[in-house]
């Protein structure tokens, strides 16, 4: 097998045309080059140069000259890209995250990234915590951000925050006149719209005041719209009532429990990519320097 390194030798030569400047361009000694281009013509049983010189190439080597030049320059290109992936500077980054964070968090974190890595790409998917498990265990995503998996799963977690739930409402509502934090019997008497942000948190489902929503939605902007028209009100994280319009509001509840734990989702036992690592890191540095009640 011929190495790449004794084509390395062989092309330098050929371009230096002698052993002499070839061995200081490859910092070797002249005796190492010349036991290198023997051992090379001697695995192919021909010639390459015409005179021990090595200032002509017989046709064999002008030949073997042009392949062996598009091959070093091919391994070149594939190593560089190699280190570049190695050192995060390029390659795919596919994130799945729950519809706040996606919206309110990653913005700047993915402008910066994209400024910093030009030859990275980054592909988002937005979507409700339940999906974003299912995508990072079944390989589709590579990091995911969203609520705590169960405990059976093939995930593990990583907290970062921790986001209070909020009754979203029009300001002419009933419930926007009592100057409280509101309770789950005030929220009773009341038609709410439910979604799938408050799944298998807090009670919510089974025994709080979604289980007597008339109506439903997936979709923020549709939820939003929904309570605008006067539909209902709905209960969504905090971090997602950070640009509902002047007409809405966003009221607290007493409920010390009424949360969710945000954090990084990944395979159990994997090992995240260089540009995975970056973007947690970047990530986490955005969140210590906002006012979202960070995990202890």
């Amino acid at each position: 097998m011929i190495r790449t390194q004794t084509l390395r030798v062989f092309v330098t030569v050929a371009s230096c045309g002698n052993i002499r400047d070839a061995a200081k361009a490859l910092r070797r000694t002249d005796s190492a080059i010349s036991m290198t281009l023997k051992q090379l013509e001697s695995d192919l049983g021909a010639p390459l140069f015409e005179t021990d010189r090595k200032h002509t190439l017989t046709a064999l080597g002008v030949e073997v000259n042009k392949l062996a030049q598009d091959l070093l320059r091919d391994y070149d290109r594939t190593t560089e890209r190699i280190m570049a992936l190695a050192a995060g500077r390029e390659g795919v980054l596919r994130i799945a995250a729950v519809p706040s964070v996606a919206a309110q968090l990653l913005p700047p974190v993915l402008s910066a990234m994209l400024a910093d890595h030009p030859g990275v790409r980054i592909e988002l998917l937005d979507t409700d915590s339940a999906s974003v498990h299912t995508l990072v265990e079944t390989g589709v995503v590579e990091l995911g951000i969203g609520g705590k998996p169960e405990a059976s799963a093939g995930l593990s977690f990583v907290a970062l925050f921790n986001d209070p739930f909020r009754l979203v409402c029009r300001k002419d509502h009933p419930l926007a006149r009592l100057a409280r934090p509101l309770t789950r019997q005030d929220m009773r008497a009341h038609r709410l719209i439910s979604n799938k942000s408050t799944a298998g948190y807090s009670g919510f489902d089974a025994e709080g005041p979604d289980h007597v929503s008339a109506i439903s939605a997936r979709n923020v902007i549709s939820l939003l719209a929904l309570v605008r028209a006067g539909a209902g009100a709905t209960i969504l994280p905090a971090l997602a009532t950070r640009s509902i319009d002047e007409d809405l509001c966003a009221l607290e509840l007493h409920d010390p429990m009424a949360l969710r734990s945000v954090g990084f989702v990944l395979r159990r036992g994997g090992n995240s990519s260089p540009i995975s690592a970056a973007f947690q890191s970047r990530l986490v540095s955005l969140i210590q320097t906002t006012d979202i009640p960070r995990q202890p």
